[in-house]
């Protein structure tokens, strides 16, 4: 069978099932969702199974849909047709997945609307994000699935569930983490060897990438994203590739594995496409990872995810301060929001299935119960903001960028003229944006780096780069 899932990883899923039956005593429809079409119906994107779905499931399974019903699992999929045998060879059966999952039954998926009809009973669903998948979700059940403004009590008391189970990883969650992360660290490599070969050669972003997600493929696995590698470190999320790289430009690569199953990395190095740091570049950078190191230092069990957020813009607002950028007291600059103009997005985030973990749930998942977001312009783009408990994966990606957007802006300028010292500011005008962003496991002890393999100083950095 596909896949390789061993016996202990069955176990892992029967586990996750029983514990969802023991919080929810509704039952449970959970849709795996179906390729979407690109221009035309047999050309598709490629397939990514809701995480929901896969939570429980355990394998990316096309158009499923599996019942959950006090931790016992029935399976609804279709065999493949004969026909498509010759375009896509054989495939196991449903009984074959069934048997390997450990579903208690197995039924044809037209079999689901008039079962769910007889049962006469009110079943709970997560949305995905496949609108076809939602419209049968809809058919199937009789309501509106999926609608912010009037959610259904069952999905809700379902959502907070699976909030709950997923936000603590198991044992196989892990063995998938580290897997991912492993190979990303062995992307990240590759892209750092290949760099000054590409600048020498007259090459750009683009083949940096190449050499980035060239490793992923060759493990099987697939970006969890749209990988960032870019000399315009400035745009948080830049996915284009057209830039050639050029001497004394900072390349940011942000980019992260998922493995067959889902499950994804994600980190981000910044370094000098010509192997050496300028000076403006390496007091920037070592400000950054101070700001970096100092977070994961502090991360345990009970510590609240925005007193590290508050932790990383003291540590960035001190630099800035000791490299005359910025004026005043740190926790006054902090307080003011004045480190946000170069630092305007959250510490980090949670990473489990989904790059943003569970963000298809919105704040409910990353937010605790009764909190919201804060309207203030160093706060409002927190994405996490719980205690931290063993067995949670997040990130932790300080950065530095000048953002013209931000920077030009009258207002803000007018509103900072005390606090930014802009002559000094322009003798950085190389640094155009670094980002630094590791993935952390919380421990009952503390926390341990899943991706400290691949380094952060600047000596070791220019070593790779400089082989």
């Amino acid at each position: 069978m596909p896949y390789g899932l061993e016996e202990r990883d069955r176990q892992d899923l029967r586990h996750r099932r029983q514990r969802l039956g023991q919080h929810l005593a509704a039952p449970v429809l959970l849709w795996s969702g179906g390729a979407l079409a690109r221009n035309f119906p047999a050309n598709v994107l490629p397939f990514r199974a809701s995480s929901h779905f896969l939570y429980f499931a355990g394998i990316p399974l096309q158009n499923a849909v599996i019942a959950l019903v006090g931790g016992e699992m029935t399976l609804y999929l279709d065999d493949a047709p004969e026909a498509a045998t010759l375009w896509h060879g054989e495939s196991p059966r449903r009984q074959d997945w069934a048997e390997y999952l450990g579903a208690i039954a197995h039924f044809p998926l037209a079999d689901l609307g008039p079962q769910v009809q007889d049962q006469g009973q009110q079943w709970a669903t997560i949305a995905p994000q496949d609108p076809l998948t939602r419209q049968h979700q809809e058919q199937i059940l009789g309501r509106r699935v999926g609608d912010p403004r009037s959610p259904h009590a069952l999905d809700l008391a379902l959502t907070e569930v699976v909030i709950s189970l997923r936000l603590s990883h198991d044992r196989f969650a892990l063995a998938q983490l580290e897997a991912a992360a492993a190979v990303s660290m062995q992307a990240h490599g590759a892209a750092l060897a290949a760099t000054v070969p590409i600048l020498a050669q007259g090459g750009g972003e683009a083949a940096v990438r190449s050499a980035l997600e060239a490793v992923m493929i060759r493990h099987n696995m697939t970006p969890a994203y749209s990988s960032i590698v870019t000399v315009q470190g400035e745009v948080l999320h830049n996915d284009h590739y057209h830039h050639p790289l050029q001497p004394g430009d900072l390349l940011l690569v942000d980019g992260g594995a998922e493995t067959a199953l889902g499950w994804a990395a994600d980190i981000t190095r910044t370094w000098p496409v010509s192997g050496r740091f300028s000076p403006s570049q390496r007091a920037i950078y070592a400000v950054v990872l101070a700001a970096h190191d100092a977070c994961i230092a502090a991360l345990k069990p009970g510590v609240e995810y925005e007193a590290i957020h508050l932790l990383a813009c003291e540590v960035l607002a001190q630099g800035l301060v000791d490299l005359g950028i910025l004026r005043g007291q740190p926790l006054d600059l902090v307080a003011a929001d004045a480190h946000a103009l170069f630092f305007p997005h959250g510490v980090g985030h949670l990473l489990g299935l989904d790059v943003h973990d569970m963000e298809d749930l919105g704040d409910r998942a990353g937010y605790a119960p009764g909190r919201v977001r804060s309207d203030r312009f160093g706060l409002g783009y927190l994405r996490l903001h719980r205690p931290l408990q063993a067995g949670m994966v997040v990130t932790i990606e300080p950065g530095f960028y000048q953002v013209p957007a931000l920077l030009e802006d009258p207002q803000r300028r007018d509103r900072y003229r005390h606090q930014v010292n802009w002559e000094r500011l322009a003798e950085f005008a190389d640094v155009r944006g670094i980002r630094i962003e590791d993935d952390v496991l919380i421990t009952e002890a503390g926390c341990r780096v899943l991706t400290a393999a691949l380094p952060t100083a600047i000596a070791a950095l220019e070593a790779l780069l400089n082989p």
